[in-house]
């Protein structure tokens, strides 16, 4: 491989457009994936409501369930809301993920309760002590869920490939598609475009990699 391989990539394709909206759909999906993981964690580990058990085995089994097996309900939904063709298309259906939750449940659980408890005689409400005490505590969790966030996000393919329709709005997975259909066997060009499809996602896990380890040691997962 050599540096006119990429030179050759960047100037044949809007490579620098679909960077950008990698890294704008996997951030916004992160922020929101992450918050919706622990907030649910919370509610699931440290309140008690009716149905609180079964509705987070409910939540849990969807994990079985593969994105296929859900992407007409999908498509008819985006279509119907005017969102086919948008960013938000991609975004939304991925905000709640269920191992996110069941991992931020786990990890909140080993919270002592009687933290919870003191913050609330000394009369927080529940958003309060979720912000003050309980997300302090969680972030070797919150490094683990954005890191998954952001890998689950940056490699989506099938998704975005049917709710994405510009050219201009696609990802650097689905630019890697387009590329080889254009590029036929330019294996050359292939592999840079490959390499920068990997390096950031790469980047980020060496520079935060105590935090994931911690993260899944202290939620129980091995």
């Amino acid at each position: 491989m050599t540096l006119e391989n990429f030179e050759r990539v960047f100037s044949s394709f809007p490579v620098a457009t679909w960077f950008s909206n990698s890294v704008a759909i996997s951030l916004v999906v992160m922020v929101l994936s992450v918050s919706t993981s622990l907030l649910a964690g919370y509610a699931f580990s440290h309140l008690r409501f009716r149905g609180s058990t079964a509705l987070f085995f409910v939540a849990l089994a969807t994990i079985v369930l593969p994105v296929q097996v859900i992407m007409v309900g999908l498509f008819r939904i985006i279509t119907e809301t005017n969102l086919y063709g948008t960013y938000w298309a991609v975004i939304l259906p991925t905000t709640a993920n269920a191992f996110g939750l069941f991992l931020a449940r786990q990890f909140l659980q080993g919270i002592p309760r009687e933290l919870i408890e003191a913050a609330r005689l000394d009369g927080a409400g529940h958003l309060t002590t979720f912000v003050r005490i309980v997300l302090p505590l969680a972030r070797p969790l919150i490094a683990v869920l954005a890191f998954m966030s952001l890998l689950s996000s940056w490699n989506d393919f099938a998704w975005p490939l049917i709710a994405l329709r510009e050219n201009r709005l696609f990802t650097l997975p689905i630019g890697l598609l387009y590329l080889q259909g254009q590029a036929n066997s330019d294996y050359g060009a292939t592999m840079a475009f490959a390499l920068v499809n990997i390096v950031p996602i790469a980047l980020v896990f060496l520079l935060f990699q105590r935090y994931f380890i911690a993260g899944f040691a202290r939620s129980g997962i091995r």
